[in-house]
């Protein structure tokens, strides 16, 4: 069976429900999906005080794992137009891997969040690619395949780089992830899926 890792961190849930949306869809398409966090960096007292979800049942993972899957997709949030510090973090640990070619040929994809239209989500994703490229990894994005993209009847994410949401409602609140969102999610995770499982030589699942 195609194994996928969705690899993510989220401050404040928004990557987190993209995440889960992300493995719906792989699993959908016949694979098996885990779901894993990179480790926090800001101090937990830090994290309470600017209201961060500190409690999520995603385990942690480890640079050790990931060449056990055949796709990695990746979950962040942006800061200023790049991936967070965290997730950096636990790429820039990858040297290992990256010495000894474990990643080469296996699926690399990335979705993200941002606070605003304009925030950066196209350039946290492409830079984010540019770190599996050197990973040697097939980047996969979200193809306009998936209709979603192309409204224009309502605010929504969705490149064709990968998945996105929009974290702020406009004044300042919280906004989570809309259903066009989370549908582009899941077909992201479904593509990716069925990419890995050809590459890898198994049974393609059906489309979603």
């Amino acid at each position: 069976m195609t194994k996928v890792l969705v690899l993510y961190y989220s401050s404040y849930g928004h990557v987190e429900a993209l995440a889960q949306a992300v493995a719906e869809g792989a699993r959908e398409a016949g694979a098996l999906a885990d779901v894993k966090r990179v480790p926090e960096l800001v101090p937990e007292h830090v994290a309470r005080k600017a209201g961060y979800k500190t409690l999520q049942p995603a385990g942690a993972a480890s640079v050790s794992e990931l060449p056990n899957y055949d796709a990695i997709v990746i979950g962040t949030p942006t800061r200023f137009g790049n991936m967070a510090a965290q997730m950096k973090n636990f790429l820039d640990q990858c040297g290992g891997l990256w010495a000894e070619d474990k990643l080469v040929g296996k699926v690399g994809s990335v979705f993200t969040s941002t606070g605003s239209q304009h925030g950066g989500q196209e350039s946290t994703l492409l830079a984010t690619h540019t770190v599996l490229l050197h990973l040697g990894m097939v980047v996969v994005g979200l193809p306009y395949s998936f209709k979603g993209q192309l409204r224009m009847d309502a605010i929504t994410g969705g490149t064709p780089y990968g998945a996105s949401t929009l974290a702020d409602d406009g004044s300042g609140g919280d906004r989570q992830p809309s259903e066009n969102e989370l549908q582009g999610a899941r077909f992201q995770g479904a593509h990716v899926a069925r990419l890995a499982a050809a590459l890898a030589g198994h049974p393609v699942g059906r489309s979603l």
